[in-house]
């Protein structure tokens, strides 16, 4: 009643005097607050004339204040198209079912109350601010992601473009898009995405693109449903761990990217009957995927992507299946924030290898090397298969402070400070692990081998087990697949093997400037005081290498202790090819004082 009466006092004025942009002021102003915006707008464009036409100048520069309508539009079309860049390209909206591109999802939102709210606000408020145009943008276009396993007759896009849903027969996988679109728009959301029909797999650009920004999309989507097919209504805990859905390649990255989740069972009820916003804050849904993923509950409920753990991330994925091989590796470019080509006929093993020769070459970190079982075609020092990384990786023995100044104070008492700084200063000049045309640069401690021979009794018909003798190491046995030349310092061999140690710079026990950057107040202004100050005192130079000294020792000390070693064999062409083991092969030098020993410092070009 209220807008009535503003809208009739108004008119009045109107009447009144028709040449007065006042009038129409009011006129729009009730019908916006009436929620007939498009009236309003059309109010609004006649008191934008009346601004630009009247006789006063005064007048006529307030028309400065407000927007035009085509500013407006155009202004919101600029914040739509930066939100859809990196939207999903086909949405359901769930309130019509049908399966739109992003033309008709504009198109949608042009004919919304959303809209046409937002466009007669920013016309009477040039000063707007922008946030809140985004806001609404952002708020109309949240977007439900659905996370599920493939199973028999899913519909593909083509199955369902220009239809509705709700229309289709309900069978097969279709009936789980309807499930899925009813029960997002129950939840109050208007667009809805599901792997099956909302990716054109025709299309290679798109499905590059799609395959590329899965983690972003979930990431960003207001909530990921998680459809458990195979738990049963009123499941007990425990359901979901054992759910075929906690199998498969592609669910890792569908529940660490998003920020909300929610699982359902197989009736589209939640599941535990847990009816929080975010299962992610329910503790015992969490512990339960902590169980059985493995995955830290922290990493479940604040993932962040990227090479970090690099090799803990790998073991998160060694027991998952995909259908087609070379998603394997696809499915984990998210994690990793790796973007790559896509591939589908590479074979799995090139997929993989892609990804592996990635994280090496992008973060320098050779944890991703640390594994047990077949070499791959694609480079001998990365795994055949993802299954590799089951087994957690060789973890050296922790030595407590104590126990690491008796053996520094051994060292400096044996005079091996020198040899120590020296053995420091060749590893910290070292060029970090990295990839070229899928040869391995890897830099190492090598020992060559002296001596192979076959042990006797052997139990394995596969696997044959070794003792090996190499300068500087304790002795060790090593199991393979491959059949090594038997020889010793009397009957040589011509082709070379190295036992290698791989340079990790963690060794160094260096700060980690990617988590510990300095603060703009932390940093010392060109010219300043401290920068200009000469060098310091003979007692501070002696405090700086009495420092350095200790870094170094402390250095050999960590290198004598037992490490995970690499089995190499030079080629012909004087390249090596990693010789892979069953077991990890653990090394030790025979005598941590013998910095000699530790000498041999190379980066080997690896087939």
């Amino acid at each position: 009643m209220l807008w009535e009466d503003a809208l009739l006092d108004a008119q009045k004025a109107i009447e009144l005097n028709p040449s007065s942009y006042l009038g129409y002021q009011s006129k729009r102003t009730a019908l916006h607050g009436a929620h007939r915006y498009d009236e309003a707008t059309e109010a609004f464009q006649i008191m934008l004339s009346k601004l630009e036409h009247s006789s006063s100048m005064q007048i006529q520069q307030l028309r400065e204040q407000y927007v035009s309508r085509p500013e407006a539009e155009g202004a919101i079309r600029k914040v739509i198209h930066v939100l859809l860049d990196d939207a999903p390209p086909h949405l359901f909206n769930t309130s019509t079912g049908r399966l739109c591109d992003q033309e008709a999802q504009i198109n949608a939102f042009r004919t919304s109350i959303e809209y046409k709210e937002l466009l007669s606000s920013i016309m009477m408020h040039a000063d707007l601010r922008k946030d809140h145009v985004q806001d609404v943008v952002v708020t109309y276009f949240r977007c439900v992601m659905l996370s599920h396993r493939w199973e028999e007759m899913e519909p593909l896009l083509h199955d369902v473009q220009d239809k509705v849903v709700d229309e289709l027969s309900p069978v097969g996988g279709i009936v789980k898009l309807q499930s899925f679109c009813k029960t997002a728009r129950d939840a109050g959301y208007r667009w809805g995405w599901i792997d099956t029909c909302c990716i054109d797999q025709t299309n290679n650009v798109e499905l590059q693109k799609s395959l590329n920004s899965m983690f972003f999309w979930y990431r960003h989507s207001a909530l990921t449903m998680v459809y458990l097919s195979d738990v049963p209504p009123s499941a007990k805990s425990g359901a979901l761990a054992r759910s075929a859905w906690n199998t498969r390649g592609w669910t890792i990255p569908e529940f660490l990217a998003p920020r909300t989740i929610l699982f359902y069972q197989n009736d589209w009820t939640l599941y535990l009957d847990n009816r929080s916003s975010n299962h992610k804050e329910s503790v015992v849904i969490m512990q339960e995927l902590e169980d059985a993923t493995g995955i830290d509950a922290r990493a479940l409920v604040a993932f962040r992507p990227g090479m970090r753990d690099a090799r803990e991330k790998l073991q998160w994925a060694s027991t998952r299946v995909t259908t087609v091989q070379e998603d394997i590796a696809y499915s984990l470019f998210g994690i990793f924030g790796i973007q790559l080509p896509v591939m589908y006929g590479e074979k799995k093993q090139h997929a993989l290898g892609r990804l592996l020769q990635e994280i090496v070459a992008q973060s320098g970190d050779i944890t991703a090397l640390d594994w047990v079982g077949t070499s791959s075609e694609f480079n001998s020092c990365l795994p055949a298969d993802i299954t590799s990384y089951e087994a957690a990786p060789y973890t050296l023995s922790s030595l407590s402070e104590d126990d690491m100044q008796t053996s520094v104070s051994s060292l400096r008492n044996a005079g091996a400070v020198e040899l120590s700084s020296i053995l420091y200063h060749k590893l910290e000049s070292l060029s970090p692990a990295r990839f070229a045309h899928r040869r391995l640069h890897l830099p190492c401690i090598a020992f060559p081998i002296t001596e192979v021979r076959r042990r006797r009794s052997q139990d394995q018909e596969t696997y044959v087990t070794f003792e090996v003798k190499a300068d500087g190491l304790r002795d060790l046995q090593i199991t393979t697949e491959d059949k090594l030349l038997q020889f010793s310092r009397a009957r040589p061999t011509r082709q070379k093997i190295l036992l290698v140690c791989p340079w990790d710079r963690r060794l160094l026990e260096l700060p980690d400037y990617a988590d510990d950057s300095p603060s703009i107040d932390d940093l010392t202004p060109p010219g300043s005081p401290l920068q200009d100050s000469p060098v310091g005192s003979p007692e501070e130079q002696e405090l700086v290498d009495l420092e350095s000294n200790e870094r170094a020792l402390r250095l050999v000390v960590r290198l004598g202790q037992p490490f995970s070693a690499f089995l190499l064999g030079q080629q012909r062409g004087g390249e090596y090819k990693r010789i892979a083991s069953d077991h990890d092969i653990i090394a030790q030098v025979k005598d941590a004082a013998s910095i000699e020993d530790m000498m041999d410092i190379r980066t080997l070009e690896i087939l």
